[in-house]
């Protein structure tokens, strides 16, 4: 009778095997149809906010960029932690002779400012090539910050900044990364020599603008540096 029953329980075994084997399959099909389907709309979202965004007179940032800074703002606001709906986006791509900052007011989707910003003097001369997150590198680093509080320093009135990318940023308040208005930070100086002044890491800005950008994005409004060689954000990086 055992010789029987066996051979059936072999095949319901395989069968029941199967199926499970097909079901997680299925799931993982279904998760990656899911993502899939998700960032088309995120991608679509964007692209719409991109296409109809108010210039003021000013021209856009790169698509790839502006959708790399898009993303992160989302999974930023998603996560409750911004309380200003602008978005300052630097692309560090572009010289510094260009004007390579842009800022955003995403509430109405319109650009409210561009600028000259300077990079890290030992990231490059006339491109930012080169970024770290140590102490004393006096190199950029990239990626999403929260910009924090407003303060009088040894460049007067400047904004603290705070990096959300462990091992990319993180390390932003520490190294004292701040923006601040640089009198190096002008289109004559870009003129003359083909780029501007370099900091010791912070985006510093004109002088003639840098208390009106500081406060536009003060207190926890979303600032992003991008540059090609930056990978792109997941969830699980951002400091909480």
């Amino acid at each position: 009778m055992i010789y029987r029953i066996i051979p059936v329980l072999i095949v319901v075994l395989f069968s029941f095997s199967s199926y499970e084997s097909s079901r997680k399959r299925s799931y993982v099909a279904d998760a990656n149809i899911i993502a899939s389907n998700s960032s088309n709309s995120l991608e679509f979202r964007c692209k719409s906010i991109y296409e109809t965004l108010d210039l003021n007179s000013f021209s856009l940032p790169k698509f790839d960029v502006f959708l790399a800074a898009f993303q992160g703002y989302e999974q930023i606001k998603q996560q409750g932690r911004l309380e200003n709906d602008l978005l300052t986006v630097i692309d560090f791509s572009l010289p510094s002779s260009e004007e390579r900052l842009w800022v955003i007011d995403m509430s109405c989707q319109q650009i409210v400012l561009k600028s000259l910003v300077a990079h890290g003097r030992n990231s490059g001369l006339a491109y930012a090539t080169d970024f770290s997150n140590e102490n004393d590198s006096f190199k950029s680093s990239l990626g999403f910050y929260l910009t924090g509080e407003v303060y009088k320093g040894k460049h007067g009135v400047s904004l603290r900044l705070d990096g959300l990318e462990y091992g990319i940023n993180h390390n932003a308040r520490e190294r004292a990364v701040v923006l601040h208005g640089a009198d190096y930070v002008n289109k004559k100086l870009a003129q003359k020599q083909g780029y501007i002044g370099r900091s010791l890491g912070c985006p510093a800005v004109p002088i003639e603008v840098h208390l009106q950008m500081i406060e536009l994005i003060k207190n926890k409004s979303c600032l992003f540096i991008f540059h090609p060689s930056r990978k792109p954000l997941q969830a699980a990086k951002l400091l909480s």
